[in-house]
């Protein structure tokens, strides 16, 4: 074989070793891809969780956030319905996520919000009104107390206080971080503040899902000292409180809750629940509304391992902000009677609350009667607005707040 022959043949082999080397490394490539697993599908949106695969197709989902304030034409009061004697009227608007609702000392009514990130200040001169947006870019900020000429805000994870607020509306102090280390979890992390008479402020800290085993450090109500920043719980269970009140007379705290959804229609209900002893717990996630075992995780349990309800609130209704009524305005039977705003459902196929509800108690603490207060903002499958708060005002007068039409309302009776 010639040199020139050689050469060629070397060539043309070293052509056909890359070309086989080429093909080869191109069908491992191929075969490695086609042994990787798909990648796994999204996540399911919070509130999706715990949905059951026959449902996977439901349309049932929380409904649109209230993010702008509606005007005036579009509150439709006149569709509302009181017992004889009571009148509702249009305080104030232009408040964006109307949520929760503080007085101050000088009559300043303080409204919180949950998700656009504000607290309004409402200043009545004369019978005017006027609104103040003094606090913005909070995270979460739904939770207002007055104390002591301070407003303390919760957000998500943590608690603040404004000093000397109310002489300071226009140009509000830097906060004091009163305890900035509670969870960050987004669901059911808004927090709801009451003061106790003990001098601590009582909140919420939610479950972090729909139905799951909590951590230890959620589905409670907690209390946290606002001189120290101690912070201990109180009671547990509890996978979604979003209001809470003590009694004037014993004292004692209840609470609204809610209870899982994708349970069905029917169940398991809202609940009351009113806290005699520290250290209770109410059954989340075992066993919801005091006799409902969770078919998820309540195999094995029972309901009578945990502290009862006081009150079935309805299914999905959603009960947020409640106040014992302690003015002097309504009929002497309303003392001490307990006023709470339904939100209203989402998780239903018929929609329901969307109203006020009142609960009356006897001597002993235990509820004799509940009904209606106030409906209206639910018109067939449609509503137009949503209670979330309830404050009762110096001169007897009940506000109720609104986060879809961003506005407040008051309640007053005439003999």
């Amino acid at each position: 074989m010639s040199v020139q022959m050689t050469t060629v043949f070397c060539t043309m082999s070293r052509f056909a070793a890359s070309a086989l080397f080429a093909f080869a490394a191109l069908t491992a490539h191929a075969q490695q891809q086609a042994a990787q697993p798909e990648a796994a599908p999204a996540p399911p949106p919070s509130w999706a969780q715990g949905r059951p695969p026959e449902l996977a197709g439901s349309k049932l989902a929380p409904n649109p956030p209230g993010l702008t304030a509606k005007p005036a034409s579009e509150i439709h009061l006149d569709k509302i319905k009181l017992p004889p004697g009571f009148q509702i009227s249009l305080w104030a608007e232009g408040m964006p996520n109307a949520r929760s609702l503080a007085i101050g000392k000088k009559g300043t009514v303080f409204v919180g919000t949950r998700l656009v990130g504000n607290v309004y200040a409402v200043v009545d001169r004369n019978g005017k009104r006027e609104v103040k947006t003094i606090l913005k870019g909070l995270h979460r900020p739904n939770g207002i107390v007055f104390k002591n000429g301070a407003l303390y805000v919760a957000e998500l994870s943590r608690i603040l206080r404004y000093d000397n607020i109310e002489d300071n509306l226009d140009n509000p102090p830097q906060p004091v971080v009163v305890f900035d280390a509670l969870p960050k979890d987004e669901p059911h992390g808004w927090k709801y503040m009451t003061l106790g008479p003990d001098g601590w402020l009582y909140f919420n800290i939610g479950a972090p899902c729909n139905i799951c085993v909590p951590p230890y450090t959620h589905a409670q109500i907690a209390r946290v000292n606002p001189d120290s920043g101690v912070i201990e719980t109180v009671v547990r269970g509890v996978r979604n409180s979003v209001g809470m009140a003590f009694h004037p007379t014993t004292k004692q705290l209840w609470f609204t809750n809610h209870g899982r959804d994708w349970a069905g229609d029917d169940l398991p209900n809202d609940t009351l629940h009113r806290v005699s002893k520290k250290g209770m717990n109410f059954g989340y996630p075992f066993c919801h509304q005091g006799d409902f075992l969770d078919p998820e995780l309540g195999k094995g349990r029972t309901c009578k391992e945990f502290d009862q309800p006081a009150l079935k609130l309805g299914p999905h209704v959603a009960p947020l902000g409640m106040r014992f009524y302690t003015g002097k305005m309504f009929p002497a039977e309303y003392k001490n009677r307990i006023i709470l705003a339904n939100h209203g459902s989402w998780n239903r196929t018929k929609k329901t609350g969307y109203n006020l509800m009142q609960v009356t108690l006897d001597a002993s603490g235990k509820v004799k009667k509940y009904e209606v207060f106030a409906e209206g903002w639910l018109q067939g499958e449609e509503y137009w607005g949503r209670p979330v708060d309830v404050q009762v005002m110096p001169d007897g007068a009940m506000l109720v707040s609104d986060d879809v039409t961003g506005a407040l309302y008051r309640i007053t009776y005439k003999r």
